[in-house]
């Protein structure tokens, strides 16, 4: 790491990073800004994410990653971050209560701004346009001045982050995150689903032994962990310059971390070896995902987990696996072996969304909700059977009420999808499919509820 720098990724050929912007001058311009703006997140946050991921390497805890697609500007509000907030607790205690281990809660959120698209440009009614790619880069309006990539969009996407951290800072120490809130973060649509009255009878029991808790003395007051809540922040580093400005050396430590979010991920479409956001995430010290798909070889994971991994740190590295419900079975356990045969830590998580998009003939993307389930029982079925720990959940989710995803209870059909379509990019699970996934995923935890030590890779 000797000749690593956070500029050092310019060498490299970079994928999906935009090149046409029309002012590079005014692009360096706002990078150097924001090389001297505050931190988004601190360095002791990002080591306490870590350590917290080590446990769900080695089978001690359970990863709970979800959020927006795309975050944009227009949708920014308090009350949805609260709602987004609130979902995300009803999923932790559903995952708690049924596989018994603590749940580390990521947010895809505070920068998950740009998106990696398959065309770089978009023809609609014979004009061709450059391609939406995120709100921190153009505009999803379809006129050659919004789509324009803009630097000072990345000056707005910081504060909007900011904002954010901010107030998700304040629900999770401030009182909102109590477990006696618990039967408070229901939301309104919610209430009438059958997933609601679950919850509700799984909030009772709650009560009902924090009540023989208190009786015993144990009570928020006395133990921070009733009354408040971790909650860390993730996005795809995508956006190289934009990173590289966020990268500060640590006085404390003296290495290098990415202040953007706690935990940065490659995506499938930018995980070459020899290309610039490898190289870029090699030299930072933030906890690292990487999505894996069709076609990855063992070897080629391997020397991937080598690269950035070279110490084998239990939390360094998370795998979240992409496949589509009818591939991950045929495709995961090779690489699941390989890992586990070299010895490698690893946190292994399942994103179920992107691998189960289609396009209906109305024209709309979504996802179905039974692909969705399916993917992830087939995941934990899979890592269960080579004896590692399924150790985590990464979906596309929202707090609003929208029909972007089929299928779940309320059995959402196609012709439902236009009522509240509201994503900027992918179909998004709304409160009520979230919460149904979570005690779906509690049921197979529960089931398959085995000695830690003996999944510990």
């Amino acid at each position: 790491m000797s000749n690593w720098s956070p500029s050092s990724w310019r060498t490299k050929p970079a994928k999906h990073i935009p090149d046409d912007y029309p002012n590079p001058v005014q692009l360096d311009e706002v990078e150097a800004t924001l090389s001297g703006y505050p931190p988004l997140v601190f360095a002791g946050e990002v080591r306490r994410l870590k350590q917290r991921l080590g446990d769900v390497a080695m089978g001690k805890a359970f990863l709970m990653q979800g959020g927006d697609c795309a975050e944009s500007f227009r949708e920014f509000h308090p009350d949805n971050l609260r709602d987004m907030f609130r979902v995300m607790m009803q999923m932790a205690v559903v995952l708690t209560y049924g596989g018994g281990k603590p749940v580390i809660k990521v947010g895809r959120i505070a920068g998950q701004f740009a998106k990696p698209r398959s065309s770089p440009v978009e023809t609609i009614d014979g004009i061709t346009l450059p391609s939406y790619r995120g709100d921190n880069i153009n505009g999803m309006e379809f006129t050659p001045e919004s789509r324009m990539p803009d630097p000072e969009r990345l000056l707005k996407a910081y504060g909007q982050a900011a904002s954010t951290l901010n107030l998700l800072r304040a629900f999770s120490t401030g009182g909102y995150a109590n477990l006696n809130n618990i039967h408070k973060w229901t939301l309104g649509y919610v209430k009438d689903s059958p997933q609601s009255q679950r919850y509700s009878d799984l909030c009772d029991k709650i009560s009902d032994a924090m009540d023989f808790m208190q009786a015993c003395g144990v009570t928020p007051e006395s133990t921070p962990q009733m009354a408040a809540t971790e909650y860390y922040t993730s996005h795809e580093g995508l956006l190289l310059g934009y990173e590289q400005a966020m990268t500060r050396i640590d006085s404390t430590s003296g290495r290098w971390y990415d202040t953007s979010a706690h935990l940065l991920w490659i995506g499938n479409r930018t995980r070459q070896l020899d290309g610039a956001h490898v190289e870029f995430l090699k030299g930072v010290e933030n906890p690292l995902a990487v999505k894996i798909g069709p076609e990855l070889q063992p070897d080629e994971l391997l020397r991937l987990i080598d690269v950035l991994n070279p110490k084998n740190e239990a939390g360094r590295i998370t795998l979240i696996a992409r496949y589509g419900h009818e591939q991950v079975a045929k495709e995961l356990p090779t690489l699941a072996r390989a890992v586990k045969r070299a010895g490698k830590h690893v946190v292994w998580s399942c994103d179920p969304m992107h691998g189960n998009t289609l396009k209906t003939a109305s024209g709309y993307k979504t996802r179905p909700f039974n692909r969705i389930l399916a993917e992830v029982k087939n995941f934990m079925q899979v890592l269960h059977s080579e004896d590692c720990w399924p150790g985590g959940v990464h979906f596309e989710m929202t707090g609003q009420n929208v029909t972007e995803c089929i299928g779940g209870a309320r059995e959402l059909r196609e012709e439902d999808l236009s009522s509240r379509y509201h994503t900027h990019c992918d179909p998004r699970l709304n409160a009520d499919q979230a919460l149904e996934l979570a005690f779906l995923i509690a049921e197979e935890l529960r089931a398959n509820r085995v000695d830690n030590t003996a999944v510990a890779v």
